[in-house]
């Protein structure tokens, strides 16, 4: 694995605008989310909807992702995607959820998920994950991937490359009548074949109105995630995999969450909807 030495926090800019035309989440100022009570299965309306800020979201990672080199600054890649998404008329999701302080996550290395862009500056055999998610007509779209920073050692690209399989993996096992165990339980089974660690404390979520909705997806086989899939549900899945514990400590920042021993991890996520016969990824650009 690269030589790097391990992440420090840096510094904050301060907090990026949105234009005032442009509608917020209802938790924007606030410490809290409003609990969702609605349901898991959505009509087509709201579907589309997703599908509109999931194509806004994957486009704003995608360029973001455009300036991740050695020498840049996670911030700046922060200002890239805040300026796409108001641009095309979207809050960034991230911004203001329980006091999240950036548009969109940035994790570096040995961060998990939740790494808060700062003054950090990406170094020449790097891994970084960029976590977007968009808020539009009235629902959220989420996503995120894991990208390559210069030259990568080969143990790095390989888990980026294969925490990535194990998404598409499990995007194929979706099926309506299935629980949602099986979700995980087919993350777990592949990510054991290469001795990687499988992330059980931050998980795929529901989504719609709601950023998270209250329905959990496991990327581990959990016998408690028994709830039955089934047409019009929206979720994430969101596997993160490590080079070796799937513990973690997490910053005095209260967000940034980092491997307990600090190997390097990797995430990717799709939004989707599941169909009659399967799933539809709505975070596509």
């Amino acid at each position: 694995m690269s030589g790097q030495s391990l992440l420090v926090p840096g510094e904050l800019s301060p907090a990026r605008s949105v234009p005032a035309a442009i509608r917020r989440p209802e938790y924007v100022g606030k410490p809290a989310p409003t609990p969702y009570s609605g349901p898991e299965v959505q009509d087509s309306d709201t579907v589309e909807r997703m599908r509109v800020a999931g194509r806004i979201a994957a486009r704003a990672m995608e360029e973001a992702a455009k300036h991740i080199a050695p020498g840049v600054t996670t911030d700046a890649l922060d200002r890239v995607a805040h300026e796409y998404m108001c641009d095309h008329g979207a809050y960034p999701s991230t911004l203001g959820y329980r006091g999240f302080p950036k548009s969109l996550c940035a994790s570096v290395n040995e961060v998990i998920c939740h790494g808060i862009p700062d003054s950090t500056v990406l170094r020449d055999g790097d891994i970084v994950n960029l976590d977007v998610t968009a808020y539009i007509g009235g629902v959220h779209g989420d996503n995120n991937a894991t990208y390559l920073c210069g030259e990568v050692d080969d143990e790095s690209r390989l888990l980026v490359e294969r925490t990535r399989e194990s998404l598409n993996r499990a995007v194929k096992a979706v099926k309506p009548g299935r629980q949602i165990n099986v979700i995980g339980r087919v993350i777990e089974s592949y990510a054991k074949r290469f001795g990687y660690g499988v992330v059980r404390d931050f998980t795929g979520h529901g989504i719609n109105s709601s950023f998270h909705s209250g329905l959990i997806i496991p990327h581990y086989d959990s016998p408690h995630a028994t709830t039955v899939i089934q047409p019009g549900m929206t979720f994430t899945i969101e596997p993160m995999l490590t080079l070796g514990t799937h513990e973690y400590d997490m910053w005095e920042d209260g967000w940034t969450v980092v491997t307990k021993d600090r190997k390097r991890t990797a995430q990717f996520e799709h939004t989707l909807v599941v169909t009659e016969t399967g799933a539809d990824i709505l975070t596509l650009p």
